[in-house]
């Protein structure tokens, strides 16, 4: 199974592009802290991890992600080997995050959303100011709860058989 999930910040803004063909990506680098601090200095480590996003998930990272905020992506990795145009006999080795899924991560003091992502399935809208043409779904009231002494109606119970033993049950 290749599955990469990644909480750490972005180190640049994103840069949205569009192929010839007219498919939106997005090149990006996340900074993610390692666990444990340098034992003489006391500074934790961080590792620079290339991300490429395509389509509506390039087009959200780009418009909703800048330096500095924390981000969550879920992908896999990819493994981008080539060779030097330059020095044909050099190969060129790389890899990067494909990601499938991002997320907001923090508060709102600290992202500026509450949760939301985008998935490649479906796209959670931010609760904040940047989508001013999002409306909320119209509020439902909540069921009414039965009160103690109602019945409760199962419709017609003919076609089922009464067991009388469990002694014959065979699990």
């Amino acid at each position: 199974m290749n599955k990469v999930i990644l909480v750490g910040r972005l180190t640049a803004d994103p840069e949205l592009r569009q192929t010839q063909s007219g498919i939106a990506s997005c090149r990006f680098t996340v900074a993610v802290d390692r666990r444990f601090a340098d034992k003489s200095t006391g500074e934790r480590q961080a590792d620079f991890i290339t991300c490429v996003a395509w389509r509506q998930t390039a087009e959200f990272v780009s418009r909703y992600f800048n330096k500095g905020k924390l981000i969550a992506v879920e992908g896999s990795l990819r493994n981008n080997n080539y060779q030097d145009r330059n020095h044909p006999e050099v190969t060129h080795y790389s890899m990067d995050v494909f990601v499938d899924n991002v997320e907001f991560v923090g508060g709102k003091g600290e992202n500026g959303g509450n949760g939301g992502g985008y998935n490649n399935g479906g796209y959670n809208a931010p609760q904040n100011n940047y989508n001013n043409n999002y409306s909320a779904p119209p509020q439902q009231a909540a069921p009414q709860q039965p009160a103690a002494n109602d019945s409760m109606s199962y419709g017609n119970l003919s076609d089922f058989e009464e067991i009388l033993s469990d002694g014959d049950v065979p699990f």
